[in-house]
């Protein structure tokens, strides 16, 4: 029996890693889905025959676990807005890291015979999935409206350093004897915590994405180490893989921030008031849906930026409608997508395939800017800090050196926004300044709606 568990559980792992490399295209993203869920259930019912599992008792745990959490998820799966799917990735994300330290927390307290190195990858499996725990609601609270973007205080990172110098003594003590108590255990996971909620409650909305991913990287971690304490090769390599792609996926965001992570964590930016850089000059200049229509009619080439003001608007179905009308004209639509658009990593590939937007007209920064200074017609919907020229030209600006969509060198800019205020990051975008912008001001799914009519019109 031993033998088909171990069996199982590699199989597992093997389709985790399969079901990973599916999910790297949005063309079988979903196959990857089915295949890593398959790979799940296989891992489950090994371990419900694993040989270590005995006693109806631990069964009925196990079973009525996976009954409400499966329910739980069921519920909120079908429920959540896209809107609100950012903070349902970290609210799931920091459950992973939760069970994690869990697990790690029961091999602890029974204070078995372990080796050094079982013992210590414990401790930090324990403390890294404490920390993503933690700071993940921390980014749930934040993204749900639930607090204040940001909490700082004076000499808050040197308290952080503190907590977290007393959390790898604490560590190492707890890794390196056998004798520690339960009081040192219970001190070590509560400054874990502690850890998570202080490095996290300074970090502005605007770095939210970088956050998410840098916690899943985490809980990723922190299950494989799980995996190496527990003997479970699914964990092990599951973990494995989790973290390691989260850890590049964090740098590439990083990159295209073009901020070290260091700077994500430790500065102030992600929050950065109005009114920093340079002066911008000129003023915003309105436009009516009706000349908008004219002008992306006749256009030859039309690129469409979306950003969390189209997640919020929920626009992306009526925005399809419309390209579907201009394609029908004869007129070249294309998406630009930046990394960090929107709240999560992928957050305006998820909105643009929920609508059925073909993946052969959604392209990345790399591959689309080029093409801005031969389009028409670009179309802003809700999108700031990704489209700010200041990135370019303005060495005082906090998102200065930042790769950014150059809308800007388009022959024609339209931005939909609601009001005259500044992006999430509070940053004033020097965009709808241009005197090649015009601004639509108004809800997105109102103003894509009455931009379809009056292509109809025509």
């Amino acid at each position: 029996m031993s033998f088909i568990v171990q069996v199982s559980y590699f199989a597992a792992a093997v389709l985790f890693i399969y079901g990973l490399k599916r999910m790297s295209s949005p063309l079988h993203a979903r196959q990857g889905i089915v295949w890593a869920g398959i790979g799940m259930v296989i891992a489950t019912v090994a371990t419900l025959l694993h040989p270590a599992l005995h006693g109806w008792l631990n069964f009925l745990l196990i079973i009525l676990g996976i009954a409400i959490g499966g329910y739980l998820a069921w519920i909120t799966g079908k429920k959540v807005k896209m809107t609100d799917m950012p903070q349902m990735v970290a609210l799931y994300n920091g459950m992973g890291g939760g069970a994690a330290a869990a697990i790690a927390g029961v091999e602890l307290v029974r204070m078995e015979e372990m080796s050094t190195t079982v013992q210590l990858l414990a401790v930090i499996g324990a403390s890294i999935g404490t920390i993503a725990f933690s700071g993940s609601l921390i980014a749930y609270a934040k993204l749900q409206g639930l607090m204040r973007s940001t909490i700082r205080f004076p000499k808050q990172q040197y308290v952080n350093a503190t907590v977290f110098g007393v959390l790898v003594i604490l560590g190492l003590i707890i890794a390196f004897s056998s004798t520690y108590s339960m009081n040192t255990l219970s001190v070590f996971f509560i400054l874990a915590l502690l850890f998570g909620i202080m490095m996290t409650i300074p970090i502005g909305g605007g770095d939210m994405p970088v956050v998410i991913s840098l916690f899943n990287a985490l809980t990723g971690l922190a299950v494989g180490f799980e995996g190496f304490v527990l003997e479970n090769p699914a964990m092990m390599i599951a973990g494995t893989v989790v973290g390691s792609a989260g850890i590049l996926l964090t740098q590439l965001m990083a990159k295209a921030m073009n901020r070290p992570i260091s700077n994500v964590l430790f500065s102030n930016f992600g929050d950065a008031p109005s009114g920093e850089g340079q002066a911008v000059t000129g003023s915003m200049k309105p436009i009516e849906a009706s000349d908008v229509a004219i002008m992306m009619a006749f256009a030859e080439k039309v690129v469409i930026i979306p950003g969390y003001g189209m997640a919020v608007a929920q626009a992306q179905h009526k925005v399809w409608e419309l390209v579907k009308i201009l394609k029908d004209r004869g007129v070249t639509v294309k998406f630009a997508i930046h990394p960090v658009a929107g709240r999560m990593p992928g957050h305006m590939n998820v909105l643009l395939a929920e609508a059925g937007v073909p993946y052969d007209i959604i392209y990345d920064l790399d591959e689309i800017n080029e093409e801005f200074p031969t389009t028409d017609v670009v179309l802003v919907i809700g999108a700031n800090d990704v489209v700010n020229p200041a990135a370019r030209t303005d060495p005082s600006s906090p998102i200065y050196g930042m790769p950014i969509l150059n809308a800007d060198k388009a022959k024609n800019v339209i931005v939909i926004k609601r009001g005259k205020g500044t992006g999430f990051s509070g940053i004033e975008n020097h965009l709808f300044f241009g005197d090649n912008t015009r601004m639509l001001y108004g809800d997105a799914t109102a103003m894509a709606n009455d931009l379809v009519a009056g292509v109809k019109e025509i």
